[in-house]
């Protein structure tokens, strides 16, 4: 299925990237932004686009250093603060209020930090297997208590010249054994195009969020996971369930941490679901 033309909007000086759906002549609600994880950029979300953009303005971005950008690895910023910054001053740069963000993975991350930096920038979040810690609470989830150093192998990997052979590493961790020798040639690609965002993912700081500000968060939150996702995610999914007692809850059955690839008819309809006519 083709990826729309590209277009950019100038955020913190950086010309940040970003494909959409046309909001279609009955649409309903506020755009839907979608912001992808780690080795991903927007074009992680191409089936998912037409579907979701029935009946509201869907938007994929790629965040600074992904894909197009062609990223050395070693200059500029490259970290989960930037990141949210960034797409805060995106979200403003649309001129349209608040939007719906959905976030999977570290994009999850990326989302809850903008809600938090910017909550005005936020009528509801989608949160789907988000990689995010939580400082303060009563259930300390580590996100690498079981994955050891596999961002470190990984890299160590694709610098020794093993591309895919590190990308391998990475994927089937996140999402199960075997992964990476079953996806699609497209994807493959995206993901070798973004091997060397993670030198910056490796060293950048991950700082666990608050418990007490996710609390008092106001905008309505779906939590997604998919039912085959491996560790961490169902516990970090439990923590931010504890976090936020108010927020919705979604397994996508059939599906592991690419849930909207595996069974996407089910994670469109958890959406416009959750989204309704908001």
């Amino acid at each position: 299925m083709p990826v729309p033309a590209p277009q950019t909007i100038d955020v913190n000086g950086y010309p940040m990237a970003y494909v959409e759906t046309p909001a279609p002549v009955d649409a309903i609600g506020a755009p839907l932004v979608l912001v992808h994880g780690s080795l991903c950029d927007y074009r992680y979300f191409k089936p998912n686009m037409s579907p979701l953009g029935l009946r509201r303005r869907v938007i994929s971005v790629s965040l600074r250093h992904y894909w197009p950008e062609a990223w050395s690895g070693h200059d500029g910023t490259f970290s989960g603060e930037q990141h949210a910054e960034d797409l805060a001053a995106f979200i403003t740069a649309l001129g349209v209020g608040p939007v719906h963000v959905l976030g999977h993975s570290r994009g999850g991350y990326v989302a809850l930090r903008t809600a938090l930096l910017a909550p005005d920038t936020i009528r509801s979040l989608i949160l789907a297997d988000p990689g995010v810690e939580i400082s303060g609470g009563p259930m300390q989830v580590p996100l690498d208590s079981e994955r050891g150093n596999f961002r470190e192998q990984a890299l160590a990997a694709i610098e020794s010249g093993d591309i895919d052979g590190g990308l391998a590493i990475f994927i089937d961790t996140v999402s199960g054994p075997d992964t990476w020798r079953r996806m699609v040639p497209w994807f493959k690609q995206m993901v070798r195009d973004n091997a060397r965002t993670l030198i910056g993912q490796v060293a950048e700081p991950r700082t666990p969020l608050p418990i007490d500000a996710l609390g008092a968060l106001h905008a309505p939150v779906l939590l997604m996971g998919g039912a085959h996702s491996p560790a961490p995610y169902p516990d970090v999914l439990n923590a931010l369930a504890s976090a936020m007692p108010e927020a919705r809850r979604m397994v996508i059955q059939d599906a592991s941490h690419g849930m909207n690839l595996a069974n996407p008819i089910a994670f469109h309809r958890a959406v416009d679901a959750f989204l309704g006519n908001d």
